[in-house]
């Protein structure tokens, strides 16, 4: 069962691991895919206004009579700066074209012709790529003009050098690569961490549930094949029936007693127990609880100071009388009565015998997996310890330096 039941729990949060980070991974690439794609039409935007702006600027102050004239365009600013630009025909020998005096870029002229040219065909705005004579990327803008009749007859063509902003662009890429990248590796870890932490009640519960059959059954286990062997006795001698009854309803309730106390450390495991929190005298509820105890030649003394506290009466007694048979069971010296001591004050019973003590180094798993020091079931300390998490106190136990154990039971006090 760990293997199929705790096992998969433990790996779901690998799953949900992969799965949150999956899609967090694909929701940031197509985020980052199209930050990318808007920043290269904006580069191209910013690139080709540049371009407009010349084109339009020079293609207003350009004038055809018959014959071009570039007088108002020579005498602009924009003739000796970059972006450059050419004033050409749309076809060969129409009139003789004019270029700008800045050489911003290295182009091919013919390659220009071919522009202002496919821009008079078209008759509209032309933008687009064209490499340099040194393989350089380069910007172009078109822009056709006509004469005084409507015609088209040339193109100003403005070219500028967009190698810094591909390698401004190429920047912006790599960051939003990065920028994934590490986003994702966090998704991943927030992921697995809120995942673990999820998961973990649930595996941690049902570890308990599976160390809670195992340790019922071999708790059971005993006393079933001791009944099973008392019953086949009678069967075959009906003379000794008689003296093996009180044997058969003492193995019983003892079985009785293991099932009792399984269920109610599984309720109170499950948070299914509910608890009637009411004042409640605890000096006086352990004085009952030492009267109603069979202590079977035991000698044991209480030392008891008014005290009040909020608790569930039904479950404190519970938690209060295995103290006690834990005291009577185990406290003694081999050949000797026990001798167990009680004393409460203060919101806290404290419960010391005289036997051999407990290892500090198993107290823990004592209380965890219902193992005792001796070996028999632990379910009553547990339950104990389960009594006192509920009602927000603890269990504690330690060593007199005497020799025995002390438990000390840890409840919150009530008003007086």
């Amino acid at each position: 069962m760990r293997g199929s039941a705790v096992g998969g729990l433990r790996r779901l949060p690998r799953l949900l691991t992969a799965l949150f980070t999956a899609m967090n991974a694909v929701g940031l690439i197509v985020f980052a895919w199209l930050l990318v794609q808007a920043d290269a039409r904006q580069g191209e935007l910013r690139l080709d206004g540049e371009l407009r702006r010349v084109t339009s600027s020079v293609a207003r102050l350009t004038q055809y009579d018959g014959t071009l004239v570039t007088a108002y365009v020579s005498e602009d600013p924009l003739n000796t700066g970059c972006p450059e630009f050419a004033i050409l025909p749309g076809r060969s020998g129409q009139f003789t074209g004019h270029f700008s005096q800045q050489d911003c870029v290295s182009v091919d002229p013919a390659k220009l012709a071919g522009l202002a040219v496919e821009g008079v065909s078209s008759g509209r705005l032309l933008k687009g790529y064209v490499r340099g004579t040194d393989g350089e990327l380069i910007r172009v803008g078109v822009e056709p003009f006509g004469n005084d009749r409507g015609q088209y007859i040339g193109a100003v063509v403005a070219v500028t050098d967009a190698e810094g902003e591909r390698s401004r662009h190429r920047r912006v890429v790599l960051t939003a690569i990065g920028g994934c990248v590490l986003l994702v590796a966090a998704a991943a870890a927030a992921g697995h961490l809120f995942s673990v932490r999820a998961v973990r009640p649930a595996v941690a519960a049902l570890e308990q549930q599976e160390v809670l059959l195992a340790d019922t059954a071999h708790d059971l286990r005993t006393p079933v094949a001791a009944l099973r062997a008392l019953a086949e006795t009678a069967l075959l001698n009906p003379a000794q029936r008689t003296e093996l009854l009180p044997r058969t309803v003492e193995l019983a309730k003892r079985m009785g007693t293991i099932i009792d106390g399984v269920l109610m450390r599984a309720r109170l495991a499950a948070g299914v127990e509910p608890l009637a929190i009411q004042p409640v005298w605890l000096d006086q509820l352990v004085s009952t609880v030492v009267e109603e105890t069979p202590t079977e030649g035991a000698r044991v003394t209480v030392t008891t100071a008014p005290t009040k506290v909020n608790a569930d009466p039904a479950l404190v007694q519970r938690a209060i009388g295995n103290l006690l048979d834990n005291a009577l069971r185990h406290g003694r010296v081999p050949g000797r009565d026990a001798v167990v001591h009680i004393t409460v004050a203060g919101g806290r019973v404290m419960v010391a015998d005289h036997g051999p003590g407990i290892d500090a180094s198993v107290a823990r798993e004592t209380f965890d997996r219902f193992k005792s020091a001796g070996g028999s079931s632990g379910l009553g300390l547990s339950i104990v310890r389960w009594v006192a998490q509920a009602h927000g106190g603890e269990l504690r136990v330690y060593n007199a330096e005497e020799g025995g154990a002390i438990f000390e039971l840890v409840l919150p006090p009530g008003e007086q």
